[in-house]
């Protein structure tokens, strides 16, 4: 009779410490939900007076002069939409190159180091990007590339008007570069999940290495590098450092990569200190709207990463 007892014991000690653990997970989970909608309920409370005393259209206009109180916050949306753009058009084809080669091509050894150069990338600190970016890029883009550009291809708007060197140009390169190891992370792991036996049977019907990486690959990789591509958006969407350091920190709106933008986080970062009264509840909104930005992204990456199979039952 000892041993049941025993028994019985022992599972209603197991059960209780189960409920103990399921309730610190929940309390751990809770705390990370109170945050973020502390944070949300905190940027509403700070931009509430400039919604209500300027209204939605007033916001949403393409006016920024503080002195005046003009806040229209359109020319950060758009800073920050085509620097982010542009830097996932420059970062992604290094970046599936780099997996690729990381995960199929190169030997392992040689592997190995790269991957570990590329990683490192996402170590270097914002603010060495932008002072790298201060004191190389910009230089290099203002006397050799940006000139040549206006030269070759200046009946494009992309590539017109007065070169500064700051630009949303300099500042989608620098955050292409610190954007490539995220989606380069992703794609690898991603395609080292494609089946060897996938891989050997495209080979086995004759295809070249070419053709069994765009075929068994590529092909079946694709929700995996869209998802890379989502993270690596959401990475550049926010940073403010660097970009601050590079894209001249104006509030204009223009189709020229050569021209001076500003972005969401880097207006709030260059004029927080400053800013009172009215002007500060309308960094408030920027700050809302970067929130809600950035969460669209992740929840978009999220239905792409996870799909749920057909038929299947909530």
């Amino acid at each position: 009779m000892s041993e049941p007892r025993q028994n019985h014991s022992q599972t209603h000690s197991e059960n209780r410490g189960d409920r103990v653990f399921r309730l610190v997970l929940y309390v751990f989970a809770g705390i990370a939900f109170a945050l973020v909608l502390g944070i949300l309920v905190f940027l509403w409370n700070l931009g509430w007076p400039a919604i209500h005393q300027l209204g939605l259209r007033n916001l949403f206009s393409m006016e920024w002069n503080p002195p005046l109180h003009a806040f229209g916050i359109l020319p950060f949306i758009f800073g920050t939409v085509v620097s982010s753009f542009w830097a996932l058009v420059i970062a992604t084809p290094i970046s599936v190159s780099a997996a690729i080669l990381l995960s199929d091509l190169a030997p392992r050894k040689f592997g190995q180091v790269f991957g570990f150069l590329v990683e490192m990338l996402a170590a270097i600190p914002s603010v060495v990007y932008g002072l790298w970016g201060l004191f190389v890029v910009i230089p290099w883009l203002r006397t050799d590339v940006q000139p040549f550009l206006r030269n070759h291809f200046g009946f494009l708007p992309f590539f017109q008007g007065q070169i500064y060197g700051v630009s949303i140009m300099a500042a989608s390169i620098i955050l292409a570069i610190m954007i490539t190891p995220t989606i380069t992370a992703i794609c690898r792991e991603v395609f080292n999940a494609v089946p060897q036996v996938l891989r050997e049977g495209v080979l086995a019907m004759g295809s070249t290495r070419f053709e069994m990486i765009r075929i068994a690959v590529l092909k079946s990789s694709k929700s995996g590098i869209l998802g890379g591509m989502v993270l690596g958006l959401a990475r550049a969407l926010g940073e403010t450092m660097a970009v601050t350091m590079v894209i001249g920190n104006t509030a204009d709106l223009s189709w020229s990569l050569f021209a001076p933008h500003q972005t969401m986080a880097s207006a709030i970062a260059s004029e927080v200190a400053e800013a009172n009264g009215l002007h500060l509840s309308a960094l408030g909104v920027v700050g809302l709207v970067l929130l809600l930005i950035s969460g669209a992204v992740f929840f978009v990456m999220r239905s792409i990463l996870v799909k749920k199979p057909k038929g299947a039952k909530r």
